[in-house]
């Protein structure tokens, strides 16, 4: 299993993959950004002293910000789950005009 640096550098490198699949060079990439040519650097070499809103800017300027939302994604209550599946769904609907 890869450790926090290792995934960091990961990271950056398929940022930087990215960037050049889009033919983008550091200094307009960093505009979309709204940071510095140095700070992309930094997020392209993995480094952890990078602010974490960069890289949700990244994410936004790669229409993958969504993806963000599994991260921590909200646990799945078993218990409320339970309880619909033991309720049983009516067998028509009713006749009450809505």
């Amino acid at each position: 299993m890869l450790g926090v640096d290792e995934k960091l550098k990961d990271l950056g490198s398929r940022l930087r993959a990215e960037r050049l699949r889009r033919n983008d060079t550091q200094a307009i990439f960093a505009a979309r950004l709204g940071t510095s040519v140095p700070t992309l650097r930094k997020m392209e070499s993995g480094d952890p002293r990078v602010l974490v809103g960069y890289w949700v800017a990244a994410l936004n300027v790669l229409d993958c910000v969504e993806d963000l939302d599994a991260v921590l994604a909200a646990p799945e209550d078993l218990f409320a789950k339970y309880d619909q599946m033991k309720t049983p769904l009516p067998r028509r609907a009713s006749r009450r005009p809505r």
